[in-house]
C-alpha cells in the first residue's frame, strides 16, 4: 500500500506532530469523506511507501530519519504572493528545506511541483518564465524532476475569481511556457513534465509521465500496483494510493485550492484536531464502523 500524506490537505505543514504520533503508534484511522461513519484503519506495517505532498516541509524535517519506510516528496513551490497564498511561508525558507530533504532521501525521490499555473495581468507569462528560471537555478544539483500543471475551474477558483483575475491561455502562451520551461529545466539537468493535463506540452520538450509512475513505485518497493481510480475521466496512469487527509483542514488558504472551499470550516476543523487522536480531525465515536484496510 502507498500512503498519500496528503492530497486533501497539507498534513506536513500543519499536522506533522500528529503524523509522527500515528507512525509511533503503528496505525492511523481515516474517515470516508463520503460516509463519515465508515472508518478505515491502516497499519504502518502494511505500508510500502509514503508520499509526502506539501507546500511547507519544514515541520517534518527533524523527524524524517525516524521513518523507516521508503519516502517520496512532492513539494509545491509556486511564485504567487500573499494575495494568492496568504499563509505559505517564504519561498527561500521552503527551498532551504528542499535542499535538506534532497540530502536525506536523495534527489531521485524528490519532485518539485510548479502547480498550478494561471496567468493574469499581475502573474503574466514573463513573470512565470522568470520565476521558473530562478527556481531551477536555486535548486540545481538538488532536484532532478519538476511537475507542472495548469489551473482547473474548481469551486474555490470560482469563488475567488475576483482575486485571481485569471485570463485564458492562448496557443502562444502554451508555446512560450513550453519552450522556456523545457530549455530552462534542461540547462539545470532537470526533467519537466505535466501530469493529468490535456495539454502535456510534449511538443516543446516536456516528458510524458505520471506523478507517481508504476516504474517509480516498483523501484522503491519491488511491488506492482493498480492504477489510481479516483478520476477515471482523466485517464490517470499514476499508481493507486490511500489518502489519509481531510478536506477543508488546510490553513494555507490558497485561492486556487481544490481541497479547501470553506475557510470557516477549515478553522473549525483545526480546532477539532487532537495530535493524540487516531483521526486527523476529531475523535472516534461509539457508532463508527472501523474496517482494517490491507491494500
Amino acid at each position: 500500500m502507498i500512503l498519500n500524506v496528503s492530497g486533501r490537505c497539507d498534513i506536513v505543514a500543519f499536522y506533522s506532530s500528529w503524523f509522527i504520533n500515528r507512525y509511533k503508534e503503528g496505525y492511523v484511522d481515516v474517515r470516508n469523506p463520503f460516509n463519515r461513519k465508515l472508518v478505515s484503519r491502516i497499519y504502518f506495517e502494511d505500508i510500502d511507501l509514503i508520499l509526502f505532498c506539501t507546500k511547507n516541509p519544514i515541520p517534518i524535517l527533524k523527524d524524517l530519519e525516524k521513518i523507516k519506510k521508503p519516502i517520496l516528496f512532492q513539494v509545491t513551490i509556486t511564485p504567487y504572493k500573499k494575495d494568492i497564498e496568504p499563509n505559505v511561508p517564504s519561498k527561500s525558507e521552503v527551498i532551504k528545506a528542499v535542499k535538506k530533504i534532497s540530502e536525506i532521501i536523495g534527489k531521485d525521490n524528490l519532485y518539485i511541483r510548479y502547480d498550478p499555473i494561471f496567468i493574469s495581468d499581475k502573474y503574466n507569462i514573463e513573470y512565470h518564465k522568470h520565476a521558473f528560471d530562478k527556481l531551477c537555478t536555486l535548486l540545481d544539483g538538488y532536484v532532478n524532476h519538476i511537475i507542472v500543471s495548469f489551473i482547473d475551474d474548481y469551486k474555490n477558483v470560482q469563488k475567488n475569481k475576483n482575486i485571481l483575475k485569471i485570463r485564458d491561455f492562448t496557443e502562444s502562451d502554451y508555446k512560450e511556457i513550453g519552450t522556456s520551461f523545457s530549455r530552462c529545466a534542461k540547462s539545470h539537468h532537470m526533467s519537466v513534465q505535466t501530469c493529468f493535463e490535456e495539454r502535456n506540452l510534449s511538443e516543446y520538450g516536456f516528458d510524458i509521465g505520471e506523478c507517481i509512475s508504476h516504474e517509480l513505485a516498483f523501484r522503491l518497493t519491488g511491488k506492482t500496483y493498480k492504477n489510481w481510480t479516483a478520476r477515471k475521466e482523466k485517464k490517470c496512469n499514476c499508481v493507486q494510493m490511500v489518502d489519509i487527509g481531510v478536506y477543508n483542514s488546510c490553513r494555507h488558504f490558497c485561492k486556487y485550492c481544490y481541497a479547501n472551499f470553506d475557510e470557516e470550516k477549515v478553522l473549525n476543523n483545526m480546532k477539532r484536531h487532537n495530535p493524540n487522536s487516531s483521526l486527523l480531525i476529531g475523535e472516534l465515536e461509539s457508532d463508527d464502523m472501523i474496517k482494517i484496510r490491507r491494500k
